[in-house]
């Protein structure tokens, strides 16, 4: 299938799918004219990939993962513990955007204008 095709497939941009590819995480051959050509099984990739995104991983670590990810075969104890340890990251994250919406909260009260 042509990447139009992919794209309106696993509701993925044509540009997103593009990225993909550079990123080593999506893979096509070239039709005739340069086109890219994605196998049928490039749509679950596409919704894995999707799904790892918006977990928050960034593309190297989803390149690091996918494997594992899209084939049960291959799924050891590495993974959950390299899934674990981007879930303490993000568990971090939070942490640290609890602590600075309290500070900010402060700084509104304190500097709030009252009027008389």
């Amino acid at each position: 299938m042509r990447i139009g095709d992919l794209s309106a497939a696993s509701g993925a941009s044509a540009r997103s799918l593009r990225y993909y590819e550079e990123q080593g995480l999506l893979a096509s051959d070239r039709g005739p004219g340069g086109q890219r050509i994605y196998p049928p099984a490039a749509v679950e990739r596409v919704g894995l990939i999707r799904s790892l995104l918006a977990a928050g991983l960034t593309s190297a670590t989803i390149r690091e993962v996918l494997p594992c990810v899209a084939d049960a075969s291959l799924r050891t104890p590495w993974l959950a513990g390299r899934l674990g340890a981007e879930l303490d990251r993000v568990e971090s994250q939070i942490e640290d955007l609890f602590r600075t919406r309290d500070i900010l909260a402060g700084l509104v009260e304190r500097y709030a204008v009252t009027r008389p």
